[in-house]
């Protein structure tokens, strides 16, 4: 959450939903939407499970040796997150020595921690959702987290799970490891599928519906 969760239906909700169901709608195509556990998105695209990846994915230069990106529909940067009894007040990897900091495997943030901070003595512990590791830092079983910048506001502002902890350090937009926002990932040979979701992203801009998407969602502009 807010990007993409499941209700208490068991349907998939959030603002990767809403805007593939927009663009799915300007495309004038019928678009059926599944979760998938996030370390085997891509591979399950390329098996053509399913045609694009609509999930918060990062642009990156490593994820476009694999698959091909549309133009972005966001863009925000990481953050850490700790107690705010007891954590920390620094964010560099000197200055969390000896600190365990938790993330969500196979995503931009473990990749930045494990070769910017594993080395310099910070235990970098990784789980399968985004959920899991903000729960064993309110356990206590983390010192702190490195997510996305506004999943974590959703967490932290918005119940009272995240009320034990809070923002430290300045955002962090470091390209090499967290690209040039989230784009639409394609295969490689679908061409004019990119070519389509692109001209549709830039009308849902034209048109007003994102921005009408991005209120609904968020109190702060995310593009």
């Amino acid at each position: 959450p807010p990007f993409n969760f499941q209700d208490s239906n068991k349907e998939l909700q959030g603002f990767d939903i809403d805007i593939a169901k927009a663009l799915c709608d300007k495309m004038k195509a019928k678009c059926e939407f599944m979760a998938q556990d996030w370390d085997g998105i891509i591979p399950a695209l390329k098996a053509k499970k399913y045609d694009a990846i609509v999930a918060s994915m990062s642009i990156t230069e490593e994820r476009k040796k694999q698959v091909d990106f549309t133009d972005k529909y966001y863009q925000t940067p990481a953050r850490f997150a700790t107690k705010k009894v007891g954590g920390f007040t620094a964010v560099t990897p000197e200055a969390l020595k000896g600190k365990t900091v938790g993330a969500q495997s196979s995503t931009i943030h473990a990749n930045y921690l494990e070769d910017l901070y594993k080395s310099k003595g910070v235990t970098v512990k990784l789980y399968g959702t985004q959920d899991e590791a903000n729960a064993d830092l309110a356990a206590g079983r983390l010192d702190g987290v490195l997510a996305d910048s506004v999943v974590l506001y959703e967490w932290l502002e918005k119940g009272d799970a995240g009320k034990c902890c809070q923002f430290v350090g300045p955002d962090i937009k470091d390209v090499k490891y967290f690209g040039e926002g989230a784009g639409i990932a394609v295969r490689k040979e679908d061409k004019d599928l990119k070519q389509q979701f692109n001209k549709a992203l830039a009308e849902i801009i034209k048109d007003g519906t994102y921005e009408k998407l991005n209120k609904k969602y968020f109190p702060f502009s995310i593009y």
